[in-house]
């Protein structure tokens, strides 16, 4: 097995790459078993990193996110299969890509609607309008959401809604429930939580969860001392690999503010900012049947539906597989491991959770009540050489 000194060597040879700072946690059944931290909160001014200070989530929001989506549902608030224009009267005519083996691309409607089910599960059909996953930017789909978008980006700030009414008129790449793609289902899904609660999504995963739970270094949004204690967000130069002299660079402060900023000031839905030992707390959760310090914040039996594969084999064959995610398919929201050799991990079947783009990762293990939690901010964030090893190091440190 390996040590804590292990842990300790193998992050700290991060650092010494080039990795700006990381850190990591590691907590079973309520208890912390593991806590490091590694470099600089920011290299220039020699700010050591600390457990004070909070990271840039981005997709790692999603477990949060969908962890709320779940606990509406178990409430009752809606169904599975509910067509998403009963909640956005817009989306009630949903058309789709079709291409002719001459390779005539023609826009028809749906057979079916969009459901619950297509935005939980990312079988929608819609990417981000910047592109993500292996969908060409060519392809007839991703070229209509960046259009759909220019008139948004280009008055400035934009809400949700906003948002969602745009690309409601987008053509979708496939019929829904036909394929996974990652994308727009998850603003779709923070939509979702705002009619059903009348509030801003941001508000809601708060008040829901980070409250319940005493994350009070964990927002969508910037508040309190929240910027004070944000890493830098580091990127890396064209042409320039991670260890370089001059490799990396921050963007400057009105760009980034594009991204982080007070509730209202971000366009569309903005990610969680946190931390490890707070997002550790939301894991804990999940990985101890939804309880926490005794006391219950959703149901075990929930947990175990998100935590379910809801992929065919096909799908994960041809749209979810690759060396990075190899041995998992995917839920509601978040992977789960599925097979073990296929994906050379150490960890337990039915395993799950996420990694955002910034270079953070956690994953829960309910059959151990255990929960891993990694987080740097760099990019491109170099995941697969980062995180396989350090999930490798976590679930080997584990007796």
């Amino acid at each position: 097995m390996s040590t804590a000194k292990d842990l300790d060597r193998l992050l700290q040879g991060y650092v010494d790459r080039g990795l700006p700072g990381c850190s990591l946690h590691i907590a079973r059944k309520g208890e912390t078993i593991y806590e490091g931290y590694f470099g600089w909160a920011d290299i220039e001014n020699k700010i050591p990193l600390d457990e004070t200070h909070l990271f840039r989530q981005a997709s790692l929001t999603k477990v949060a996110m969908y962890t709320v989506a779940m606990m509406l549902y178990e409430k009752g608030m809606f169904l599975m299969n509910d067509p998403l224009y009963e909640y956005f009267p817009e989306w009630k005519y949903s058309t789709k890509t079709v291409r002719s083996e001459t390779g005539e691309v023609k826009i028809v409607p749906t057979d079916k609607p969009i459901t619950i089910k297509n935005i939980l599960n990312m079988t929608c059909g819609l990417p981000y309008d910047m592109i993500m996953g292996d969908m060409p930017v060519q392809h007839p789909t991703s070229q209509a959401m960046a259009e759909a978008m220019k008139p948004l980006k280009a008055k400035g700030h934009y809400t949700l809604r906003e948002q969602i009414a745009a690309i409601s008129k987008v053509p979708l790449a496939f019929e829904p429930g036909e394929r996974w793609l990652y994308g727009f289902a998850s603003e779709l899904t923070a939509g979702l939580l705002e009619v059903l609660c009348g509030k801003p999504a941001e508000l809601v995963i708060k008040e829901m969860l980070f409250e319940p739970l005493g994350m009070d270094s964990s927002a969508n949004f910037l508040m309190d001392d929240f910027a004070q204690r944000l890493v830098k967000n580091y990127y890396i130069r064209d042409g320039k690999k991670l260890g370089d002299e001059d490799a990396l660079f921050v963007l400057p402060p009105e760009r980034e503010a594009i991204f982080t900023g007070p509730l209202g000031s971000v366009s569309g839905f903005s990610r969680v900012i946190t931390n490890g030992r707070d997002y550790t707390k939301l894991m804990q959760m999940l990985a101890n049947g939804g309880v926490y310090n005794g006391e219950r914040i959703m149901g075990r039996k929930t947990i175990d539906l998100m935590r379910t594969n809801t992929l065919t084999e096909t799908m994960i064959r041809e749209d979810f597989s690759n060396s990075y995610l190899a041995g998992y398919g995917y839920g509601y929201g978040v992977r789960t491991l599925m097979d073990k050799a296929a994906g050379n991990h150490n960890g337990s079947l039915g395993a799950f959770g996420w990694t955002g783009g910034s270079g953070t990762w956690a994953e829960a293990d309910p059959s151990e009540g255990v929960s891993i939690v990694y987080m740097h901010n760099l990019q491109p964030n170099l995941e697969e050489y980062h995180h396989l090893r350090m999930r490798a190091a976590a679930y080997g440190f584990l007796d």
